[in-house]
């Protein structure tokens, strides 16, 4: 009587055997990279209503974060200007007339909001506030990479739990002196920093690592 199936088909269930956990760990290793923040977040550059640059603005002209972000010190968020911020130097002093900004007299005229698209979000099961982060001296550069020369903002940093919890265990390697919080040429290695020996600290940092601390 003849085979039914021919003499190569004896070998798949080995092939199954080896192959098999490849495929398996393979997936396993893509799901893990391709499907976190690191991968699907970090790089995210949404395209604004007003090609704002903070390149320009945060690094040419120098301006101070807080300038725009002027709740970031004393609120949880830092909070988007308002037009009037903006109409401070664009209504008579710069570039009044120019097309691009077209979207924000006439906010400022109207009272309607630019819809600005949000960069930075985290899940609303994830309780941040700035106020702390920068009263320890953690600069914005160590979470939203250096602004002061992004054309167009990006998420610099995955902002997942893991990258959070590395530097709740670590913090003291993004911590500087609280007057340098905004500058973003500042370098702890080249200033050679140690917050330890740092006469303006009224406190040691000590970020907490349970649950409760960002999950409330």
């Amino acid at each position: 009587m003849p085979a039914i199936f021919p003499r190569w088909t004896n070998k798949i269930p080995l092939a199954i055997g080896v192959l098999g956990p490849l495929f398996l760990v393979g997936a396993i290793l893509g799901v893990w990279y391709y499907f976190s923040p690191a991968y699907t977040d970090a790089g995210y550059r949404p395209q604004q209503p007003i090609p704002f640059s903070h390149a320009l603005h945060a690094g040419d002209m120098g301006m101070d974060c807080r300038y725009c972000h002027n709740t970031v010190e004393r609120a949880a968020k830092a909070a988007i200007p308002p037009t009037h911020t903006c109409m401070n130097c664009h209504k008579e002093l710069v570039k009044q007339d120019s097309p691009k900004l077209k979207l924000a007299r006439d906010s400022y005229a109207t009272g309607q909001s630019i819809p600005w698209v949000r960069v930075h979000q985290l899940p609303d099961y994830a309780y941040f506030d700035h106020r702390p982060h920068l009263a320890a001296g953690v600069g914005c550069a160590s979470c939203h990479g250096r602004i002061d020369q992004m054309v167009v903002v990006e998420m610099d940093q995955p902002l997942s739990m893991g990258w959070c919890l590395d530097c709740h265990r670590d913090p003291e390697q993004h911590l500087r002196p609280l007057d340098k919080i905004t500058d973003m040429d500042w370098d702890r290695k080249v200033e050679n920093y140690d917050p330890k020996s740092d006469p303006a600290r009224k406190r040691v940092v000590n970020p907490p690592e349970h649950c409760s601390g960002c999950h409330r």
